[in-house]
């Protein structure tokens, strides 16, 4: 049995012609028994309605339908835990990742590989921002993490059973799917793919939800970022320092009005009220996350399952 897990937010328009896709993949490869978990996250289009349809005419399609969006990392997550293959494959339902690769990584899992991980060479029609962002972002995350995480490395990958069981016990709220696989380390090999443009429909990652991932891997992964504020803070406190030294003779034992009062107490205070700004801000962002750990509340809210005995 192998699982194919399937997050799924506004993306009616798309459903069918993946799924069709899909089987034409799966066909081809008899030797394994097959599941489609799709996980709705609280889509507001017809998706649901059609995954409906789908649960319907193919025992072998499975849907929950979370009661609201929780989010593509909680999905991910949700689909992870229901699935009961020997692996488990998680893909995207634009198209954007072709399901023809997924042959590729049963031949790889089958000889011993326990993580197999989608890489895109580059993907079409995709905005300038995102390109520069997503650049940013793996350059930045592999100066401080201390996970290995390959730059333009997807979600869409496959994990082995015992890599599953591993993912379902660890309980982080603010999570990204990607991060944790990488984070559980075993053998990891790659595949490069060209990412077509989406079918139909838009984005659902906007820029927001991609700096709040952004933002929750760096806390999650890493403690650079409360590191560096000590850093900055004492750099800042040396520059200030030997700034005052300068001034403060200069201004009261040599009495040159070359630095008054009032700019000794600006520079002064200016340097002081930014250490603390930058501190408070990044610890706040820890504390955030501590926050969410703390209140223990359940990951996802299940509203409606189909086809799971």
């Amino acid at each position: 049995m192998i699982s194919i897990v399937v997050p799924v937010f506004c993306e009616g328009s798309n459903i069918i012609r993946f799924y069709e896709r899909l089987n034409e993949v799966t066909d081809t490869l008899s030797s394994h028994a097959w599941e489609y978990i799709f996980v709705n996250d609280g889509s507001t289009d017809n998706s649901y309605e059609e995954l409906q349809n789908l649960a319907g005419a193919d025992k072998k399609v499975k849907v929950l339908n979370f009661s609201r969006n929780f989010g593509k990392e909680i999905a991910l997550s949700a689909g992870v835990e229901a699935a009961s293959g020997s692996a488990v494959i998680t893909i995207d339902a634009d198209l954007q990742h072709p399901p023809e690769l997924i042959p590729a990584m049963i031949e790889k899992w089958g000889k011993g590989v326990d993580i197999v991980v989608a890489i895109r060479k580059k993907t079409e029609k995709q905005p300038l921002m995102r390109k520069i962002g997503s650049r940013v972002f793996y350059w930045l995350m592999g100066k401080i993490s201390d996970v290995d995480l390959v730059s333009q490395a997807t979600d869409f990958r496959l994990i082995d059973r015992k890599i599953a069981n591993i993912f379902k016990v660890i309980t982080e709220r603010s999570r990204m799917y990607r991060g944790i696989i990488d984070w559980i380390g075993f053998k990891k090999e790659y595949i490069e793919f060209n990412a077509d443009a989406r079918m139909e429909g838009k984005p659902v990652y906007s820029y927001r939800k991609l700096i709040n991932l952004a933002l929750n891997s760096m806390t999650s992964f890493s403690l650079f970022p409360l590191r560096i504020a000590g850093y900055f803070g004492i750099f800042i406190t040396l520059i200030s320092g030997m700034l005052l030294l300068i001034m403060l003779p200069t201004h009261f034992i040599f009495k040159s009005q070359y630095f008054s009062s009032l700019s000794i107490v600006v520079v002064s205070n200016t340097f002081l009220i930014g250490i603390v700004l930058i501190s408070l801000g990044l610890i706040a962002l820890y504390i955030g996350n501590i926050h969410n750990e703390v209140i223990n509340r359940p990951l996802y809210i299940i509203k409606d399952r189909l086809n799971f005995d």
